[in-house]
């Protein structure tokens, strides 16, 4: 009698799902959840060796696929309605949650060398030089229209946000003024309008990026997941951080002592989930 496989396509679908949190959650990056869910490596291998690796992998991400289309159509709607009347307390545990996985991608980074001070240097970097650029975005490029086009350049971030793990597409997309409207197209069904683009673009920089990513991720290892955890915590702290210059951003007026205490809580709760998500991770990697 052969052994059950541990990783079906029924649990391949509900990853599909899970990572469609990272296609419309701010704060929360699908690259980082693909690792979580251990399939981020081979995800980036198909997409660099597309032909060499096809028969061996595109019936086993399909699953992942179609959950991530459920994820998106399903979560949409929910999340455009917490967003409007919970706001911080969601962002807050959104916030945790991307805290809670910090630990595992700490020990990915250093995996497969010693910490040295260049790995030091690239972090501080990278979280100081962000945290700018992400701050200052919507002075620097303005905000997009949310047409076909625009929506094209969503579809570019979200894949980024999987092929670099931790960089967050919602954030980006909150400060280019592009996520509420991505968010109402999901709802609607607008196939034409928003699926679509957004298909294209993420395809493109699918094909486009993900050989340059794999071979930085095994020639640089350390470096690029010191590179990607000062990209996480400057992004985690952003959503938190009142923006005047982005449409979307954090807005604590109005916020009572309640909602900070419940705000602290879905902090908590987060980082709990999400530091549970990033320890079965590192169990059954």
């Amino acid at each position: 009698m052969q052994p059950i496989r541990s990783d079906g396509p029924v649990k391949r679908f509900f990853k599909g799902v899970i990572i469609a949190l990272g296609f419309i959650l701010p704060g929360v990056s699908g690259g980082v959840l693909a690792a979580i869910l251990g399939i981020y490596e081979r995800l980036l291998g198909f997409m660099a060796h597309f032909r060499q690796n096809f028969k061996r992998d595109f019936w086993y991400f399909v699953p992942v696929g179609l959950g991530g289309i459920v994820g998106i159509a399903l979560l949409s709607a929910p999340l455009e309605y917490l967003l409007a009347h919970w706001q911080v307390i969601v962002l807050w545990g959104f916030a945790g949650a991307i805290l809670g996985t910090l630990p595992a991608l700490m020990h990915t980074a250093s995996s497969q060398h010693p910490r040295d001070a260049a790995d030091y240097g690239w972090f501080f970097g990278t979280l100081i030089i962000s945290g700018g650029l992400l701050y200052t975005m919507s002075d620097l490029f303005g905000t997009l229209p949310a047409n076909f086009w625009g929506f094209m350049v969503a579809g570019v971030l979200i894949a980024l946000g999987v092929l670099v793990p931790g960089l967050s597409p919602s954030n980006l997309l909150l400060i280019l003024g592009l996520f509420t409207p991505m968010l109402t197209g999901f709802k609607n069904f607008d196939l034409l309008g928003v699926y679509l683009p957004i298909a294209i673009g993420g395809g493109l920089a699918m094909v486009l990026f993900s050989k340059g990513m794999d071979y930085l991720i095994h020639r640089f290892h350390s470096r690029v997941y010191h590179f990607i955890l000062g990209i996480v915590v400057a992004s985690t702290v952003l959503i938190l951080v009142p923006n005047p210059h982005a449409a979307e951003s954090i807005s604590y007026a109005g916020v009572t002592g309640t909602t900070l205490a419940f705000s602290g809580l879905a902090l908590l709760i987060g980082a709990g989930l999400g530091y549970w998500m990033s320890r079965l991770e590192l169990k059954y990697k």
